[in-house]
């Protein structure tokens, strides 16, 4: 996939939109300095070229009812690409299983996990993951506190105008 180029208003509405993905578009218009159509032209372009995924929610697990957040790290028998795609499928399928990454190194991948106790992610540990085929070792690791939690990319550290390769088409009207 090429980088979108982005001009230095296209930074500031993603730094905006990152902050507050409930904030309108006049609002969102008048703090990058531009008025509401062109505003919201650009954010369609930005949707459009794939640099915004989707706007959601931040809920709150334990008022939820969520109270077991773990790390499982999974060592697989085999790498063969068809192995490694049934265990991204037997990932995506598990609702348990929030994140999930495939790694380089000793561990073939990396699943954040949410349950609503330590019973049900047990159940899921014994059930699903160490049961499931080509899984070589599974270890866990219950988060005692999470201390940060930081959404999409570090916007800050891309300095604009960075992103290079073709630039952003926007729709005229």
């Amino acid at each position: 996939m090429r980088r979108a180029r982005l001009d230095a208003t296209d930074w500031r509405i993603l730094r905006e939109l990152l902050a507050d993905g409930r904030i309108t578009n006049v609002e969102l218009a008048r703090k990058v300095g531009i008025s509401a159509p062109p505003c919201l032209r650009r954010v369609r372009a930005l949707e459009e070229a794939g640099i915004i995924k989707g706007f959601t929610a931040i809920l709150n697990d334990k008022a939820l009812g969520f109270d077991v957040t773990a790390f499982a790290m999974i060592k697989l028998h085999s790498q063969a690409e068809a192995d490694l795609i049934a265990f991204e499928e037997r990932a995506r399928s598990s609702p348990i299983v929030r994140d999930c990454y495939m790694l380089s190194g000793e561990i073939d991948f990396l699943l954040k996990c949410v349950a609503p106790d330590l019973s049900a992610f047990q159940d899921f540990i014994i059930h699903e993951l160490t049961a499931a085929p080509n899984v070589a070792s599974v270890k866990t690791s219950l988060v005692i506190r999470a201390s940060k939690h930081a959404e999409g990319v570090p916007l800050e550290l891309a300095p604009e105008g960075s992103a290079a390769a073709k630039p952003l088409e926007r729709a005229r009207s």
